[in-house]
């Protein structure tokens, strides 16, 4: 039988004012309930609410159980090793963004040839 919910590549996109209740975010992911709880358990996901009954997960939380998920499938770790990977992968993403930011703000100087010369050797070379 063909899995409903393929855990392809693709990038999945749902929207910040969405939400989702724990039984709601299960069918979305494909993921049974023992699941969720235990990746709720391990700090993987951080719902709203007192109880299990009352739990809130916001939109990112369908991306974050599916690739959780498939981490720990297709490589076979446990929720421990899930959770080092998952906050690698963010840590990538983040440096990543910084990286894109900082090569921005070359672009706009790169027009000088001192531009990517480095500042220090500018600096002397001036004496």
């Amino acid at each position: 039988m063909a899995d409903p919910h393929p855990d392809n590549a693709e990038t999945l996109v749902v929207e910040e004012h969405v939400s989702f209740g724990l039984l709601a975010l299960c069918h979305a992911s494909g993921a049974r309930l023992e699941q969720v709880q235990a990746l709720v358990a391990e700090g993987l996901l951080r719902p709203t609410g007192s109880s299990r009954a009352d739990w809130r997960f916001p939109g990112q939380a369908l991306p974050q159980t599916r690739r959780a998920l498939r981490l720990a499938r297709d490589l076979g770790l446990d929720l421990a090793a899930v959770a080092l990977v998952m906050d690698l992968l963010a840590e990538i993403e983040s440096l990543r963004s910084r990286l894109q930011s900082l090569d921005a703000g070359r672009s706009e100087t790169r027009h000088s040839p001192l531009a990517l010369e480095d500042p220090l050797a500018a600096r002397f070379r001036g004496r």
